[in-house]
């Protein structure tokens, strides 16, 4: 659905915001783009919605090329920018029924209806937007990027600093639009939602793609997991023979810690488990946890500093 070769964008002051950025991302499918503050991930959306124009480099929606079909791929793409006016004194209802007139599309008040209510906005729908709390606001943005039916759409950092209320109401309607066959662009600094919902991730760091790769695949190349230990009683500290096995104490003895590669062939919890046992150390319960993606994220954006 989406196909970048070689983006480059280098702005009028010399700053580097994109270099040779390749992506493909297909059709139905969640991408998150993950990246710190000034990586690059605003502007390479900017660009492909048209926003801001490329040094060089190419890009495409479903075949189209975006500077010579700009008409065609503007109306395939929705946009929920990070901050964005709106009309301040028009009600709900028309701001987001003339930004689906914006599109060249024929009224649907069916259609605006539903996504009003999807967004839980359809009691506020004569409200005008001076009227509405932040939240409120940001979810008519979301309605506006909906309105022309688009088959991509990009979130940059949705649901910033709105109510929890949004943030599900907003996954919701990610979700159903997948199910529709609709491309979904993610970025947050909530990497938990980025965790639950996309089906690829990419990191970008300094304008370069670091990583593209399947999420599930991703957590399991790179998480690491770790073993808790609930001790029966408290150590004063690690004994002797237990020191080589990269085993952390806490701060009241009662929990060890181990940390290790799930992919590895030999994990070392079996020979932990014995030199436990012959050290007399005792434990009550146990419990495994893998690496989360923020973990992930921040470990490979660290290593590149």
């Amino acid at each position: 659905m989406i196909a970048i070769h070689d983006l480059t964008k280098t702005y009028a002051g010399g700053l580097h915001a994109l270099s040779n950025v390749s992506l493909e991302i297909a059709r139905g499918e969640i991408f998150a783009l993950l990246g710190p503050n000034g990586a690059g991930k605003t502007t390479l959306i900017n660009i492909v919605c048209g926003i801001v124009k490329p040094t060089s480099g190419r890009v495409r929606i479903d075949g189209h090329d975006i500077v010579r079909d700009y008409r065609i791929t503007r109306r395939m793409i929705g946009l929920v920018p990070q901050e964005a006016p709106t009309e301040t004194f028009e009600t709900v209802l028309d701001t987001v029924g003339f930004s689906r007139g914006l599109f060249g599309r024929p009224p649907n008040p069916g259609y605006i209806e539903r996504v009003l209510r999807s967004l839980s906005l359809w009691d506020r729908r004569g409200s005008r937007i001076i009227e509405l709390s932040g939240g409120m606001k940001r979810r008519v943005l979301i309605a506006k990027a909906l309105s022309h039916e688009p088959d991509v759409l990009f979130l940059d950092e949705p649901t910033a600093g709105v109510d929890v209320e949004l943030r599900q109401d907003m996954w919701n309607v990610v979700k159903s639009l997948r199910e529709q066959g609709v491309t979904v662009i993610l970025t947050t600094h909530y990497i938990e939602e980025a965790e639950k919902l996309a089906d690829r991730v990419g990191v970008i760091d300094h304008g370069e793609m670091v990583l593209v790769r399947e999420k599930d695949l991703l957590m399991r190349e790179l998480g690491k997991k770790q073993l808790m230990l609930s001790l029966s009683e408290p150590l004063a500290g690690l004994p002797a023979s237990l020191a080589r096995r990269g085993l952390s104490l806490n701060e009241d003895g009662r929990e060890l810690l181990y940390r290790y590669d799930s992919q590895r062939e030999h994990t070392g919890i079996t020979e932990l488990l014995s030199d436990l046992h012959a050290a007399g150390v005792r434990f009550t319960d146990l419990q495994t946890t893998q690496s989360s993606l923020e973990e992930i994220f921040v470990g490979l954006v660290a290593r590149r500093r």
